[in-house]
C-alpha cells in the first residue's frame, strides 16, 4: 500500500480515532476525579492511628491495588450479570452497559492507588506544621482543613499527576469489554483494513500526546500552587 493509500485511509477513519480518544479521556477524566473525592476519606482512614479505622480502607486498598485491573473490569462486567438481585435492580440498566461497567471498576481501581498516595502525603507533613496550628488554637478538624490536607496535596501533586497518566494506559484494556476507546476504535478499523502496524502507531501517538498534555497540566497546576503558597506566607 502506497502512502498515498494509508492517508487516505487515517483521513477516513480520523472521525472515529477521534471519537475513541474523546471516549477514553471521559472515563480518564471522570474516573480520576470521581476517585480523588473517594480517597480522601481512605487516604485519611489509613492514616488514623487506629488499627480498626485502618482496616476498612486497608481492605480496599489491598485488594484494587492486588488485582489486575482486567479482572475487576470482568468482575463488574461479567459478573455482576449472574445475581439476579442486580438484574432487578434499578442500576441494572447501567450495569449492563460496558461504559458504566468500566467507569466503575476504572473509579474504584483508581481510588486506591490516590487513597495511597494521599496517605504518605498526609504522613509527610513536617509535624511542627500540625504543632503550631494545634497551638494557635485550631481543633484537629480546623488543622486538619486548613494545614494538613493543602499541604499534602502539595506534596503528593506530583505523584497523583503520574497515576493520571498511569491511568489512562491502563484504561487501554476496555476495549475487551466492546467498548470503542482509542483501542476497541483501532482493532475494529484493524480488522477491516488489515493496516494492524499503522493503526496501532497512530493509537501509539495518540496516547503520546495526551500524556504529553496531562504532563504539562499538572507541571502549570504545580507552580500555581508554589506561587499560592508563596503568596500565603
Amino acid at each position: 500500500m502506497s502512502w498515498a493509500e494509508r492517508w487516505e485511509l487515517i483521513v477516513r477513519w480520523a472521525p472515529m480515532l477521534w471519537d475513541g480518544t474523546l471516549v477514553t479521556l471521559q472515563l480518564v477524566g471522570i474516573a480520576v476525579l470521581v476517585g480523588l473525592f473517594f480517597a480522601i476519606p481512605l487516604g485519611l482512614g489509613r492514616a488514623s492511628r487506629h488499627w480498626y479505622i485502618r482496616a476498612v480502607p486497608y481492605s480496599y486498598i489491598f485488594f484494587f491495588r492486588g488485582t489486575p485491573l482486567l479482572l475487576q473490569l470482568f468482575l463488574v462486567y461479567y459478573g455482576l450479570s449472574q445475581f439476579e438481585v442486580v438484574r432487578d435492580s434499578v442500576l441494572w440498566p447501567y450495569l449492563r452497559e460496558p461504559y458504566w461497567c468500566a467507569l466503575i471498576t476504572m473509579t474504584l481501581h483508581t481510588a486506591a492507588y490516590i487513597a495511597e498516595i494521599l496517605r504518605g502525603a498526609i504522613q509527610a507533613v513536617p509535624p511542627g506544621e500540625v504543632e503550631a496550628a494545634r497551638a494557635l488554637g485550631m481543633s484537629k478538624r480546623q488543622a486538619l482543613q486548613h494545614i494538613i490536607l493543602p499541604r499534602a496535596i502539595r506534596i503528593g501533586l506530583p505523584a497523583y499527576g503520574n497515576e493520571v497518566i498511569l491511568m489512562l494506559k491502563a484504561s487501554a484494556v476496555v476495549y475487551t469489554v466492546t467498548l470503542l476507546d482509542i483501542m476497541g476504535v483501532v482493532r475494529t478499523l484493524n480488522a477491516r483494513t488489515y493496516q494492524y502496524e499503522m493503526f496501532f502507531l497512530i493509537a501509539g501517538l495518540i496516547y503520546l500526546v495526551i500524556t504529553l498534555l496531562f504532563t504539562q497540566l499538572f507541571k502549570l497546576v504545580e507552580r500555581w500552587l508554589k506561587v499560592d503558597a508563596s503568596r500565603n506566607r
